[in-house]
């Protein structure tokens, strides 16, 4: 199956840049209730995820009060993880895989921009729809 179907495309995603700060970062993701969001450079490649967690515990182990966010890059904000990023031509049964350690999956193009994400959300009403297609084959060769 062609991941295309299950992409959100980069226009529909909030992402933050790598130059962004902290406040701006914190904001972005309270607006749109994210708990981790997509770092992208100024060329479009995909960076990294900033989590919320990342945020917290460099704010509680700098001891940084809510002003001085703004003058704080994200780039200085240690990340505990990344999500792992896949290309376009990625198969949709090891984008399933990685969907199970990480809320969203990074796609790339074949140059390697961030062209958008695949949520769990996209997984399951894709195993939704090719299950109920398994159901009503069956049931029509009944």
């Amino acid at each position: 199956m062609n991941i295309l179907f299950c992409l959100t495309p980069k226009e529909k995603v909030a992402y933050i840049f790598s130059d962004s700060t902290i406040r701006q970062a914190l904001e972005k993701m309270q607006i749109y209730r994210y708990s981790a969001i997509p770092v992208l450079n100024r060329n479009g490649d995909y960076v990294g995820t900033l989590s919320e967690g990342d945020l917290l515990w460099y704010i509680k182990d700098h001891e940084i009060d809510f002003d001085k966010t703004e003058h704080i890059s994200i780039s200085e904000v240690p990340r505990n993880k990344n999500n792992v990023s896949v290309k376009i031509q990625t198969n949709m049964e090891d984008i399933i895989d990685i969907s199970t350690k990480q809320n969203f999956v990074p796609v790339l193009d074949d140059y390697g921009a961030f062209i958008g994400i695949i949520t769990r959300k996209d997984i399951f009403n894709y195993m939704i729809d090719k299950m109920n297609i398994k159901t009503q084959i069956t049931r029509e060769e009944s």
